[in-house]
């Protein structure tokens, strides 16, 4: 299996807590470590949602948005008229997991629903695995297909339990060139 991107959906206001335990539980489900994730994903509408960069930044990968148009045209197992009607796309997690994921992606989890106490789920989720021959080989990165993409939109977030991709310099670093910045230009 290649590298696994993670699709979220999520409702205005949903805590970062309930969109990781989510995520956590559905990677539990499919068996897949928290390390194996590259990157989340989701619709550009959302990319800005505290629940959702939280999410990304305690896991320490990047999170990936792509226009609504674009996920619209993704064929996805289970649509959803809610979606379409709140975002313009008739899928959000499981459209955005495989589109991150790149060419020949496939859903390991379809689109599960967070089960919040006392009240309707705020998030979705879904799983796919980049299974593409750029991904395969390079272990370790969330570079390759998805990067390449003109309509995907980066927020990358860092989170200090991320490895390093180079040593640490040994002299003073400028601003402009803090380390691993390669990998998101």
């Amino acid at each position: 299996m290649g590298r696994l991107i993670v699709g979220v959906g999520a409702s205005r206001g949903v805590p970062a807590a309930e969109v990781l335990e989510l995520v956590m539980d559905t990677l539990a489900l499919a068996g897949c470590s928290p390390g194996s994730v590259g990157a989340l994903a989701t619709v550009a509408a959302k990319a800005g949602e505290p629940g959702l960069t939280g999410a990304a930044r305690a896991l320490g990968v990047p999170l990936r948005s792509f226009p609504a148009e674009v996920l619209a045209t993704v064929r996805v197992p289970d649509p959803s008229a809610a979606a379409r009607d709140a975002v313009g796309t008739p899928s959000v997690a499981e459209a955005a997991a495989l589109l991150a994921a790149g060419p020949g992606a496939e859903l390991v989890v379809g689109k599960r629903k967070s089960a919040p106490q006392g009240r309707p789920a705020g998030a979705t989720c879904a799983v796919a695995a980049a299974t593409g021959p750029e991904n395969a080989a390079m272990p370790g990165s969330t570079r390759g297909a998805v990067a390449a993409r003109a309509d995907a939109a980066d927020i990358v977030m860092t989170s200090p339990h991320s490895a390093p991709h180079r040593p640490p310099p040994t002299g003073p670093v400028p601003d402009s060139e803090t380390p691993g910045n390669e990998e998101m230009l």
